[in-house]
């Protein structure tokens, strides 16, 4: 049977995400100096007598986003999301373009409403599964990102 991964569990938001690095988990090795069979087994969420360091975690994390893996802070959500709390990229004002703040405000309804209907879909057989909630987590960490990129550009405007 194939295991199911799902995007809000740390350990497999981490694993997923470094198979996504360029070359896999092999590649990401080489790069963090260790063996591709040590890292693997560290990132496996079935083996639970290894585990990456906090540092490993980071490092993990930076090259594969520095490497344009899709989703690569996802195993930071899920960490916080386990928490109970959630956070967004804070836009450098250098990635912040001049568009109009209308245009933002308008990709804040955008994903406000991509939540809205990520709930709506799960609530329709009136229960919520783990993927559904999965992916409503995800739309609101949409959500997130597009209100700290508009309060990022008031700021700008401001400045």
């Amino acid at each position: 049977m194939t295991r199911k991964y799902l995007d809000m569990n740390q350990h497999d938001a981490l694993y997923k995400v470094a198979r996504g690095y360029p070359g896999g988990i092999d590649a990401l090795a080489q790069t963090m100096g260790i063996s591709a069979n040590v890292l693997r087994n560290k990132l496996a969420p079935t083996i639970a007598s290894h585990y990456p360091s906090f540092e490993e975690v980071s490092a993990i994390i930076e090259r594969c986003q520095h490497a344009g893996v899709d989703d690569a802070l996802l195993p930071l959500h899920a960490l916080l999301v386990r928490h109970g709390m959630a956070a967004f990229v804070v836009p450098q004002p250098e990635q912040v373009g001049s568009d109009d703040l209308s245009q933002t405000v308008c990709r804040v309804m955008s994903q406000v409403g991509a939540v809205a209907a990520a709930v709506s879909t799960a609530l329709m057989d009136g229960r919520v599964t783990l993927a559904e909630a999965d992916l409503i987590e995800r739309e609101f960490h949409g959500a997130l990102a597009a209100l700290g990129e508009w309060r990022a550009r008031i700021r700008l405007r401001a400045g």
